[in-house]
C-alpha cells in the first residue's frame, strides 16, 4: 500500500501502475479498498487501477481531530487525492458510497473524464436503507458505534438485514470483513472518524441538489445497478441515468448492493468495455 498526506490526514491506496487509462475505485462505509479485489485483478492488465481507502471506518490511519469528515468533506478529500497524485482524465467508479456525486455539484470534477456509478447512495437515500438507518441511530448514542461493531464479531450478526445481510447476496468472506472491522474494534479515533461521517449528512434539499447537478456532467457516464438491491432502490439507477446527459444504464442480475462482491466478473467486464470500448459516448456495452 502506498500513502499520501492530505489535509485531513494520511490516506492509504493501492496503485497497480502501468500506462493504461486511470480508473479510481471508491468503496463504502466500514470497508476498505479490498472491496474491489475481484474487480481489480482482471482489470489491471488493461488499465491502471488506483484504489484509495477512504476515512469511512475501514481506514487504519486516523484522520486529524479537526478534519471535515462530513459527506461533502470526504468528497472534497477525493478531489484532493486526485490533485495530489496528478491523475487526469480519470474514470471514477463508486460503490455503496454516493458522496462523490458532490464533486460535480461543487465543480471539483475537472479531473474526471468518465463516471461509473454502481448501486450507491443517491437522491435523499442518505443514510441508505435499513442498515444505514441502523448505523445512524447507533452514531447518535454515546458508545453506539463501538457497540454496533462489537456485535459484528459474532458472525451470525453479519447476515442480518440491519447489518450486512442485504448488502450482498453472497456472504463477504469473514477474513475480509474482519479486516474491514478491525480498525473500528481497536481504535477510538477511527470510531470518532466514522461517527463524524455518519452524522455529517446534509439537508434533504442539498442532497437532491447534488443529484440535479448531474445534468451538468457532459462526459460519458455509466450507471450499473443491482436488479435485486434492497438498500439502494433500483429506480434510483434509472433516475440517475436519465439525469446524466451521456448516461447509460446497465442492470446486473443476481446481486444486491455490493456488485463487486456478488458479480465482480461482469462488473469488471462492463468497466473495461466502458473505458476501452471507444464508442461514440465513451464505449460501454449495454444490457
Amino acid at each position: 500500500m502506498a500513502e499520501v498526506d492530505l489535509s485531513a490526514g494520511t490516506v492509504e491506496y493501492l496503485d497497480t501502475g502501468g500506462e493504461g487509462p486511470v480508473v479510481v475505485l471508491l468503496h463504502g462505509v466500514a470497508m476498505d479498498g479490498s472491496l474491489w479485489r475481484n474487480v481489480v485483478e482482471p482489470l489491471r492488465s488493461d488499465v491502471r487501477c488506483v484504489v484509495p481507502t477512504l476515512p469511512l471506518g475501514g481506514h487504519r490511519r486516523p484522520m486529524r481531530a479537526d478534519a471535515d469528515l462530513s459527506i461533502a468533506g470526504v468528497a472534497r478529500l477525493v478531489a484532493e487525492f486526485l490533485d495530489r497524485l496528478d491523475l487526469r482524465d480519470v474514470t471514477l467508479v463508486m460503490s455503496d458510497w454516493g458522496g462523490a456525486q458532490a464533486l460535480v455539484s461543487e465543480g471539483r470534477d475537472e479531473r474526471i473524464g468518465r463516471l461509473v456509478i454502481t448501486s450507491c447512495e443517491a437522491f435523499d437515500n442518505f443514510p441508505p436503507g435499513l442498515p444505514g438507518s441502523n448505523l445512524f441511530a447507533s452514531a447518535k448514542l454515546p458508545g453506539g458505534i463501538n457497540l454496533a461493531f462489537k456485535l459484528l464479531k459474532l458472525k451470525p450478526m453479519r447476515r442480518l438485514p440491519v447489518t450486512w445481510g442485504w448488502m450482498s447476496k453472497r456472504p463477504v468472506p469473514h477474513e475480509v470483513m474482519n479486516a474491514w472491522f478491525t480498525p473500528l474494534w481497536t481504535s477510538k479515533e477511527i470510531r470518532r472518524d466514522l461517527r463524524k461521517y455518519v452524522l455529517g449528512v446534509p439537508s434533504r434539499s442539498e442532497l437532491l441538489g447534488w443529484a440535479e447537478k448531474l445534468r451538468d456532467f457532459d462526459r460519458p457516464a455509466l450507471v450499473v445497478w443491482a436488479a435485486e438491491d434492497r438498500v439502494m432502490p433500483p429506480e434510483h439507477g434509472r433516475r440517475l441515468a436519465e439525469l446524466l446527459p451521456k448516461g447509460r444504464l446497465v442492470v446486473i442480475e443476481d446481486s444486491y448492493t455490493l456488485i463487486p462482491e456478488d458479480q465482480p466478473a461482469e462488473l469488471s467486464a462492463r468497466i473495461r468495455s466502458f473505458v476501452l470500448g471507444g464508442g461514440p459516448d465513451g464505449g460501454g456495452v449495454l444490457s
